[in-house]
């Protein structure tokens, strides 16, 4: 496998680097999540006008047509500057599912209102039971002469807050927990019969809980085909994991490097931290968690560009090493940093909040490896 990026793949690696460091400056970033909608919807505008929000689009829907590899090198740098626009929620998600799926043609209007910056959109798909599990679902698509009615709770909505759509996974089939009888829904951020609740995760992004009571959608909303959604759902699922491990690394570069610069700086009996043999182990630990985790990351991205049957272990296991090194790095940061470690005026505590966030996405560590060992002893 060659791992050198491509000339295309350098350049909006270089473009994405140089955003973060002359514009998205810790002290801008906190300024942008302590806003109301939290994010800068100037920034959001400024993606669009660099092309990054077209990256995952095919060129027939107007985009880049860039793979799982372009969407990581933009998700690592993305994860140096605690990025919080919502690139995964509405491009990578939202977006996702809308041009992965079978009847995407009829989504041509509003993947280019993603691409141009005019659209925010969110993926509605746990539910207060389902944990982790996304074909726990009780919402209910109850077929009807105009449609379908929408009934039932979503919760912890990515980017729900400030979504202008939002596709709804709800059941029209079988029974809670099966992977048939599963179809997702197209509707109206604000339509009629929607109550939404939102709130602040303990990394800052925004998100909702939203409750349908008797929402009305037609037939032409539906995303993909009826009763089988769940193919799609996992297959851009996975993809979305591999672009959030990739911004775990790059939270996890950043967090050594400014350990290890702290290390060099602070003193104590009278001589840097640094050269105490015993940190020095320490920090020789986060940095091959880091390297493990970066290897792992550049075979399952690889493994699923090239559609290689054992991608979805691939994935599995990155999630639980990402989960588990992120959870090394973050302690280890905050331990060495002393008090200040977890300060809201230092960027450590604030990265390692993130990366606590990216570890219970679609699953935590635990619950990754349980499904590895599931799927290897078949």
């Amino acid at each position: 496998m060659n791992f050198n990026l491509s000339e295309e793949q350098n350049m909006l690696k270089d473009s994405v680097s140089r955003f973060v460091q002359n514009q998205y400056d810790f002290d801008t970033r906190r300024k942008i999540v302590e806003a109301e909608e939290g994010f800068s919807r100037e920034n959001w505008q400024t993606f669009a006008d660099l092309g990054w929000l077209s990256i995952p689009f095919t060129e027939a829907q107007g985009g880049f047509a860039g793979s799982v590899l372009d969407s990581m090198v933009v998700m690592e740098e993305m994860g140096k500057g605690l990025v919080a626009e919502p690139f995964v929620a509405t491009v990578l998600l939202f977006g996702g599912l809308l041009s992965n799926s079978s009847n995407s043609a009829s989504y041509q209007a509003t993947i280019q209102a993603i691409i141009d910056g005019e659209v925010q959109g969110a993926f509605a798909y746990l539910e207060r039971q389902s944990r982790f599990e996304v074909t726990d679902i009780k919402t209910t698509a109850t077929k009807n002469s105009g449609g379908y009615s929408l009934n039932g709770e979503k919760t912890v909505v990515f980017n729900g807050a400030s979504a202008d759509k939002i596709i709804v996974s709800a059941r029209t089939s079988g029974e809670q927990f099966d992977q048939q009888g599963i179809s997702l829904f197209m509707i109206d951020a604000n339509a009629q019969g929607i109550e939404k609740t939102t709130y602040r995760l303990m990394d800052g992004q925004r998100v909702a809980n939203i409750v349908l009571n008797d929402v009305q959608v037609s037939a032409d909303q539906l995303v993909g085909e009826l009763d089988v959604a769940y193919p799609l759902m996992q297959t851009v699922i996975n993809e979305v994991m591999i672009a959030i491990c990739a911004e775990a690394l790059g939270i996890m570069q950043v967090l050594n490097e400014t350990t290890i610069e702290y290390a060099k700086t602070r003193k104590q009996f009278g001589v840097a931290i640094g050269s105490f043999q015993a940190l020095q182990h320490r920090m020789v630990d986060t940095f091959m968690a880091c390297e493990q985790s970066q290897s792992l990351l550049l075979r399952a991205a690889g493994s699923h560009a090239a559609g290689n049957k054992e991608s979805e272990l691939d994935i599995l296991a990155l999630k639980v090493m990402v989960g588990r090194a992120g959870k090394l790095i973050g302690g280890e940061a905050i331990q060495i940093h002393g008090g200040m470690g977890i300060t809201d005026e230092l960027n450590v505590g604030h990265y390692v909040k993130r990366l606590m966030m990216i570890n219970t996405t679609f699953g935590d560590a635990d619950y990754h490896q349980q499904k590895f060992s599931a799927i290897s002893n078949r």
